[in-house]
């Protein structure tokens, strides 16, 4: 210690004798002197102490000892720092950039606001009062039950306060509204404004001042040839002296030079005329033609004397100029760089040189890039695709010659041989360089495929037997050597096949269909068969889809034996017994889809094995006859379904129709006869025998078969049909007395009620029609086509009033009911009241949001300019909705847009078949802008759909003049009837 407490009093002194002084304020002992330092220095430096230069024990503090430890020196705290001094990070925020800002940070940091103003007498205040204490567990405990406390008082009042806020958030758009709502109907009437009308806005006033923004700009007037003439004139020079000159003195010179010399330098011959002063506008025109000339002739072909200038041309000429990489030019030059950095840094690398080569390709620099790529394939020679793309880039000759480099460097490269072959024009030259390469790369199935298109057939077949031998394994080879074998060579040749490559399916296939092709159809099921078990002893999984995909490919190729063997083999594999059904038919409908059509008629034919009983599967194959068989195919498939489900009405009914359809009518009642026996008392049979004898003209037949269905199968409909059959013949009161003994035993049955109104209403008498419709109103309040019936009525009797006060009515009765509120919007609009009849629709599209007849008739209410905007409201609305379809194919129709019309017409009749509006309209769009092929085939497709519904189209079709015609004669009445006001 003695020697520490020298060596600090050594210290001590050397500070005060530079000047130091002590932060505490206490002076230090004065030393004896300079003679005295030395001697002491020289006494520690013969004794020194063994721990000096070692590291301090634990928990050492210099100078407790001896008490010194009450004063501190400036080498401990650091120089003196002023609060304005800058702190040492010269990257500090703006708050702690000084050491005043530091110090005031820490001291607000330190001192919590205990302020008044920060006081509230529930919460206390804002901050915590003990924020400086210390953090236990007790108070961590707290803090977590306070916060659960206040999570369920929370909870208990969110969905008040929720609804509060979203009460008062409404309430609040609905007091100030965004500006995007505003002027939401004026953005919506934007689409009216015409480019005139938009261009006429003015524009943002400019901020400049009149001299800025109107700049005078220098005005060039041409200047008149008169006046080059005139001062041609006085400018011109004189050749002899006045003599006054002469007199006094002046220009005379001794030399004939100056400004009169003796060369015509200034005055050529070609603008002046000679003896003249004036302009020859003549020679101007001369001149300036003869310099159009050799302006020409310099960019003309001096080979063939042609002009390389083509006038139309020119400016495509010129764009094809412009790089067309779309990139920018910044961009262009990083990239540049980036691969400059690759390829120095792995200059072996090949991505690199075609990378490059591609960019400065793309950039319109072609000889840049081939050189580029050059350097490549210096750099990479064992690189496939650098040679590839160096073949591309390089015109034809050089091309050439740099795939016969890369041929040398890469001899069993198949891509450059196959490239090489693209180069050549000649067929010769082509095939030599394939055979070149098959004599190095002998295994190349692409190879032999390439050499073989393009030799003849018998050495295509020499080739191939060559090449099988090479490429065993390659089933295209052996397959098309087949193809090209004669039968005999050809069944050798699968033979071979098989045993080099006996997991391949396609072999077995073709195999079949050779058989089928010769004609010995009975071995086809052997061969998929056999094909079957060994597949699976070599361990190759049958995949049910691959092989319906190839059997689908052997109906298109017109093998129908070999496909519907394939399905017979493979239709059952991997399927539970309980979705067999269900798989077959959706199968049987992808084959459809797909046109594989005896496909579909072999799982069809399976299924009914399997599943004899089942009407659906039945129903399903006839459906499929009918559309896509022959008559003789679906009559026979109809008389095993019915001999399978005799209870089947609907099966005895289409066999029934197909023979009346075929104009057998006795063939037609014996099947009905037939069907009477297994189903007694049917209702569908019996009208279908009514059906049959009414539209062959045997009236009394038809009366004795509903006479006795009245007295054997009583029903609604039978009544319906009598009352018809007696109306449609002229037989009212028949009719009438018959429709009265209906209503006594069926009085719920508004049809009966309905035509009952209809037979008053023709014979004139119009009350008892009335009556007739009120009283079926009040058994039957909600049949919708009696409340129109009685609306009509009243309208056609001129009570607008009372026809309005039904419909009103009706729709309390109905709500709902798109079609009340069509007919009460059509009612206003048909009186003229279109205001009337636009606010009714709004009401309507408010009540029935996605009713697509009132959405499409909505588009035909707005004025022209904004049909085609409601009708994007409706499709948003109604998207698939047949009525919509048909508005918009109408839209177009009204602009004269036929191609778009004609596909909307096509969507409409896909989506819904069976509404026979949209075929009509269809057949009349057709009548006016289609060819005779395309009414004809609108005509045949409706026959096939059969259209039962449709407002135009029911009025035709149960009217009861027409009651015996057929599908396409209606078809052309309703057409006829459309006229074109929309």
């Amino acid at each position: 210690m003695a020697s520490t407490s020298g060596k600090q009093a050594s210290k001590n002194a050397s500070k005060v004798s530079s000047g130091g002084s002590n932060s505490s304020g206490g002076s230090l002992p004065t030393m004896p002197g300079s003679g005295a330092t030395s001697s002491l220095m020289g006494s520690l430096n013969k004794k020194k102490k063994p721990f000096l230069g070692m590291p301090a024990p634990l928990g050492y503090v210099p100078g407790l000892g001896r008490g010194a430890t009450g004063f501190t020196t400036r080498s401990d705290i650091g120089p003196a720092r002023d609060a304005n001094d800058p702190v040492d990070d010269r990257h500090a925020p703006p708050g702690k950039r000084t050491v005043g800002d530091q110090m005031k940070k820490n001291q607000d940091d330190d001192d919590e606001d205990l302020n008044d103003t920060n006081y509230d007498e529930f919460n206390g205040y804002a901050g915590s009062l003990f924020s400086s204490g210390p953090y236990e567990k007790d108070d961590e405990e707290a803090d977590a039950i306070y916060a659960a406390l206040d999570k369920r008082m929370d909870e208990r009042r969110k969905e008040r306060r929720e609804l509060r806020e979203k009460e008062e958030i409404e309430k609040y758009r609905m007091e100030r509204p965004k500006i995007q709502q505003q002027f939401s109907d004026l953005k919506r009437k934007l689409s009216e404004v015409s480019e005139e009308e938009w261009l006429s806005i003015p524009e943002v006033g400019d901020a400049r001042n009149k001299r800025q923004r109107n700049p005078r700009y220098e005005k060039l007037t041409p200047v008149p040839d008169s006046f080059f003439a005139k001062h041609l004139q006085t400018g011109e020079n004189h050749t002899t002296v006045d003599p006054l000159q002469g007199q006094f003195g002046g220009l005379n010179t001794p030399f004939p030079g100056g400004l009169n010399t003796p060369y015509p330098g200034g005055m050529t011959p070609g603008l002046m005329t000679p003896g003249t002063g004036d302009l020859d506008m003549r020679k101007i025109g001369q001149a300036r033609n003869t310099l159009m000339d050799m302006r020409l002739s310099q960019v003309s072909d001096s080979v063939s004397g042609q002009t390389v200038v083509d006038p139309k041309g020119y400016l495509t000429d010129l764009n094809s100029m412009i790089p067309t990489h779309g990139g920018d030019i910044s961009d262009i030059k990083k990239a540049r760089l980036l691969l400059k950095s690759v390829r120095e840094t792995n200059p072996h690398h090949p991505p690199a040189w075609i990378a490059s080569a591609r960019l400065e390709e793309v950039t319109g620099k072609l000889q840049v890039a081939r050189n580029l790529i050059m350097k490549g394939t210096e750099m990479c020679p064992k690189s496939e695709d650098v040679w590839l793309e160096a073949a591309r880039l390089q015109p034809g000759d050089t091309a050439k010659a740099v795939v016969a480099q890369a041929v040398r460097h890469l001899p069993q490269s198949v891509r450059i041989y196959i490239r090489a072959a693209e180069l050549e024009t000649d067929v010769r030259a082509k095939k030599r360089v394939l055979r070149k390469a098959l004599e190095n790369v002998s295994k190349s199935v692409r190879l032999w495929k390439a050499a073989v298109e393009l030799e003849e057939p018998e050495d295509a077949r020499i080739m191939l037997s060559r090449a099988v031998e090479c490429c065993p394994t390659s089933v295209e080879l052996w397959l098309a050597l087949a193809r090209l074998e004669t039968y005999e060579n050809a069944r050798r040749v699968l033979n071979k096949a098989r045993e080099n490559i006996p997991t391949d399916r396609h072999i077995w296939i073709t195999a079949a269909k050779l058989e089928e092709a010769n004609g010995n159809t009975q071995m086809v099921e052997k061969i998929i068969d056999r094909a079957i078990t060994s597949l699976r002893a070599n361990g190759v999984e049958i995949n049910r889809e691959q092989w319906i995909q190839d059997s689908e490919e052997c109906d298109k190729a017109g093998s129908v034996a070999t496909c519907q063997a394939v399905i017979r083999a493979v239709i059952g594999i991997g399927i539970e017994e309980e979705d067999c059904k269900h798989t077959w038919m959706e199968d049987a409908e992808s084959c459809v889809a797909h046109g594989a059509l005896e496909c579909a008629r072999a799982i069809y034919a399976h299924a009914l094995q399997v599943f004899p009983s089942k009407k659906s599967v039945w129903l399903r194959a006839a459906y499929f006859e009918k559309n896509h068989g022959t008559r003789e195919s679906l009559e026979a498939l109809l008389q095993r379904a019915v001999a399978h489900c005799p209870k089947a009405e609907v099966l005895w009914l289409m066999g029934a129709k197909s023979k009346w359809l075929a104009e057998d009518v006795p063939a037609a009642r014996s099947i009905l006869a037939l069907a009477f026996q297994a189903n007694p008392n049917s209702e569908e049979i019996w009208l279908a025998a009514v059906k049959l004898e009414s539209e062959n003209n045997e009236y009394e037949r038809a009366r004795r078969l509903l006479a006795k269905a009245r007295s054997s199968a009583p029903t609604a409909r039978v009544f319906m049909k009598s009352v018809k059959l007696e109306w449609v013949l002229g037989n009212i009161e028949a009719a009438q007395e018959l429709c009265t003994e209906a209503l006594k035993h069926y009085e719920d049955f508004p049809k009966l009620w309905m035509m009952r109104g209809q037979i008053e209403e023709q014979s004139g008498t119009t009350d008892k029609a009335r009556e007739a419709y009120n009283q079926g109103l009040k058994k039957c309040p909600h049949s919708i086509p009696l409340w129109l019936l009685l609306s009509r009525l009243e309208e056609k009797a001129g009570q607008l009033t009372r026809a309005r006060a039904i419909l009103e009515k009706s729709r309390l009765k109905n709500p709902q009911n798109p079609e009340l509120w069509l007919e009460s919007v059509r009612l206003e609009y048909r009186a003229g009241l279109k205001n009337i009849a636009n606010t009714l629709m709004a009401k309507a599209l408010q009540e029935c949001p996605n009713s697509g007849i009132l959405w499409a008739e909505a588009v035909f209410l707005e004025a022209r300019p904004q049909r085609k905007t409601k009708s994007v409201d409706a499709l948003k609305k109604c998207e698939h909705d047949p009525h919509v379809l048909l508005a918009v194919a109408k839209l177009f129709w009204s602009e004269r847009k036929i191609t778009k019309a004609r596909e909307w017409f096509l969507r409409t009749v896909k989506i819904e078949p069976d509404l026979g509006d949209a075929w009509a309209l269809f057949y009349k769009f057709e009548l006016q802008h289609g060819t005779e092929e395309q009414q004809a085939e609108v005509r045949k497709r409706c026959e096939n759909a059969e259209p039962r519904h449709g407002e135009l189209w029911c009025a035709e079709s149960k009217h009861i003049l027409n009651w015996q015609k057929k599908i396409g004669e209606i078809l052309v009445l309703v057409a006829a009837k459309i006229k074109n006001t929309f």
